[in-house]
């Protein structure tokens, strides 16, 4: 069977492309039922059999979802063009970042007119010094599709720099250490590393980080630049799978952080920078439900962020030679109303960014008198991040970045002592763009148990009209506990400016209201996230902001997984779907510890294997509850090389909503086959795929515009 179907499709399906022969005919994917027991309940998976890449089959078959889906919209090749000349138009050609001063060097990216990739950039002392490109990646990035820097570090020293290069979008990067001053890297190449590395004080011992076979980090290294790697020592070993691990480095270089990590609990560990070869020394062993990461090291004492009694997160202090939790002191105390994000701790302020009623806010408070006040935002929907300029520990300024959906993305130095604000750089949007002709609302609509969702939405003001008549774009993602910025897409101006309204649903499996917000949206939980959704969707409908027939959802990956629970909820309630990498198998792929991110994600979908779990996942799962229904247009998108969604969970969902779909909308399929989660890396290339998607809602509508 496996041998006599595919070759009858295939020749089927290039029949149908023969010109002349009209509108192609869907991919038919072949059946081979795998049948699963669990609790004494049956499940059949008819294309599991494209779960193994290796299988020269499943590559044809990815190919001809290709095809298929370029034969139906190569009616749109022009408009494809339009939008990607409008999409790369809208993008400073020479765009540099706001230099950051670390270790006595400014450093900074920069793009050349033309060029795909960044230059990494750094100048010594001053401003005005030379500038040192010490990273040339549109030359390192020359004959590769892909091409991502995961991560590099900068030597006390500044001699060496060590970073990950990943060519596939695998997340396995190569680390490679390039002398700074001769410009030459050392043959010491490490492969499957995550990205994560720092140095010891000697700026000749490296530390990084080694991923296991489902790509999950968890094996601390030490390596001497200019020895062989076979000879690097172990640090650590994470020998829990539900936990990763990363590196990081205080402010002041003194200590090296090694953190453990799963979605409810924590555990970190501290390494004299001075001493880099010694037994990591435990800050508080991990037990559940206690998360805490350290944010600064001041001479003895260590700053914990943490959620020890504290929903959403305080920040405690505690001295080095006693770290553990009974000898935490509260600094900044836990408020209900409050998700506390992050921390500077500075000589004489303490600067704290918290998120209240779902909006970003930023509150000083002196040190010394403790009087506090809060950065004043005017925009109804934004969102705010605290930084600072250097690495400087006395400073009297910090910076905040800024951004709303009309706002391009605005960084401000902020006195901390006058409190006045002062535009330093404003991110550059070609095109012709006035964010004076946008207008931005923020809505609060009651879903399903009356728990009151916000939403973000932005507009054109001369082509709105709240009667129906506008198409929409409504996005979502609701899931890890992130929360979605109403922030700056250039993007979406091609979609605005043809009398879209783009909107973000801020629905629970987020933390925009606080840690609640998340825990209401998780494992046992977890459908809220998409009644949420749905209830905005036909509340934007209801107050004629839009029409069921000219409503279309977006979502990616976990965000993915939820295009595929609301489609199937309320098929009815859209005009098409924007799959972007969604995860659509959950039972599945939960149920294999072998693929990437299934064990570090028990706490946060269930586990398959517990009973309770199992049944409530059964209800919702993507790929479980495709049923015979009327389905929307639907667009989906994977990545062959993708190791956090792997490509067949989209392709054997878009599989069986074609199976099942009783209407004629097209369901189609793009797949990168050299690509990762992330997609093409360059950054006018990754507007095609862009540029498609919006040709395909266009279309979808009737539209050639």
């Amino acid at each position: 069977m496996k041998i006599l179907i595919r070759p009858l499709v295939l020749f089927a399906f290039v029949s149908a492309l023969i010109p002349g022969c009209g509108k192609p005919d869907p991919v038919v994917t072949p059946k081979i039922p795998k049948e699963f027991v669990e609790f004494g309940q049956k499940r059949v998976d008819d294309y599991y059999w494209l779960n193994n890449p290796a299988d020269s089959a499943v590559i044809r078959h990815l190919r001809m979802e290709n095809a298929y889906t370029d034969a139906m919209l190569e009616h749109t090749a022009g408009l494809q063009t339009k939008l990607y000349d409008e999409l790369v138009g809208r993008i400073d050609q020479e765009h540099q970042t706001l230099p950051i001063k670390r270790n006595g060097y400014w450093y900074y990216t920069r793009y050349e007119q033309g060029k795909q990739y960044p230059l990494y950039c750094r100048k010594k002392g001053e401003l005005s010094s030379a500038e040192e490109v010490f990273l040339d990646v549109p030359r390192m990035a020359e004959g590769h599709q892909i091409f991502l820097v995961r991560g590099y570090r900068v030597s006390p020293d500044n001699q060496w720099v060590a970073y990950g290069i990943d060519t596939s979008g695998d997340r396995r990067p190569a680390l490679r250490v390039k002398n700074l001053s001769t410009s030459e890297h050392v043959p010491d190449l490490i492969a499957n590393t995550s990205g994560s590395y720092a140095w010891g004080a000697d700026s000749k011992s490296l530390l990084y980080v080694l991923n296991d076979h489902t790509v999950r980090p968890y094996r601390v290294m030490l390596h001497e630049v200019g020895t062989d790697p076979a000879a690097d020592r172990e640090l650590f070993r994470e020998t829990d799978s539900t936990f990763n691990v990363g590196l990081s480095v205080t402010r002041d270089n003194a200590l090296i952080i090694i953190t453990s990590g799963s979605t409810l609990s924590s555990e970190c560990r501290t390494l004299p920078a001075e001493r880099p070869a010694a037994v990591p020394a435990v800050v508080q062993p991990r037990r559940p439900d206690l998360l805490y990461q350290i944010v600064e090291h001041e001479g003895d004492l260590l700053y914990i962020h943490t959620n020890n009694d504290a929903r959403n997160f305080k920040l405690v202090r505690t001295s080095l030679r006693a770290p553990g939790l009974a000898h935490w002191q509260d600094v900044i105390p836990h408020r209900p109303d409050a998700l506390l994000e992050n921390v500077e701790v500075l000589a004489g302020y303490l600067v704290a960014q918290q998120r209240i009623r779902g909006l970003t806010q930023i509150q000083i408070a002196d040190r010394l008198t403790g009087e506090s006040t809060y950065a004043a935002f005017d925009e109804p929907a934004y969102e705010a991040e605290l930084g600072t300029a250097t690495d400087a520990h006395d400073l009297d300024s910090i910076r905040i970045e800024y951004t709303s959906l009309t706002t391009p993305r605005s960084f401000y130095r902020y006195d901390l002592r006058t409190h006045e604000r002062s535009l330093l750089k404003r991110d550059k949007v070609g095109g012709g763009f006035d964010g004076a002709l946008y207008r931005t609302e923020r809505l609060w609509i009651s879903s399903e148990d009356s728990v009151q969702v916000p939403v973000s939405l932005v507009y054109k003001s001369s082509l709105f009209a709240r009667d129906g008549t506008n198409p929409m774009l409504l996005y979502a993602y609701g899931s890890y506990g992130s929360s979605t910025a109403p922030s700056f897409n250039s993007s979406v101006i091609s979609l605005l400016d043809r009398g879209f309204v783009f909107g973000i649903a801020h629905v629970r499996g987020g933390q925009e209201m606080g840690r609640e917000w998340y825990e209401n949206g998780k494992v046992l939980k977890k459908k809220n996230t998409f009644i949420d959704f749905v209830a905005c969707a036909q509340s934007l409908v209801d107050r004629k902001y839009t029409s069921a027939n000219r409503l279309f959802a977006n979502g990616g990956s976990a965000g993915g997984m939820l295009m595929g629970a609301i489609v199937n909820m309320r098929p009815d309630l859209f005009r098409g779907i924007l799959a972007d990498v969604p995860w659509m198998d959950v039972i599945t792929d939960m149920q294999n510890p072998d693929l990437p991110l299934t064990t570090l994600e028990y706490d946060e979908w269930g586990n398959p294997g517990i009973e309770e779990h199992y049944r409530y996942m059964l209800t919702w799962s993507p790929y479980d509850n495709v049923r015979d229904a009327r389905y929307p247009a639907i667009f989906a998108t994977a990545g062959l090389n993708d190791t956090q969604v792997p490509y067949f969970s989209p392709a054997k969902w878009v599989a069986k909503v074609r199976e099942h779909n009783t209407g004629e909308n097209p369901v189609l399929l793009k797949v990168n086959m050299g690509a990762g989660h992330s997609g093409e890396s360059g950054r006018f290339e990754r507007q095609r795929l862009t540029a498609m998607k919006y040709a395909f809602m266009l279309d979808v509508l009737g539209r050639k515009d």
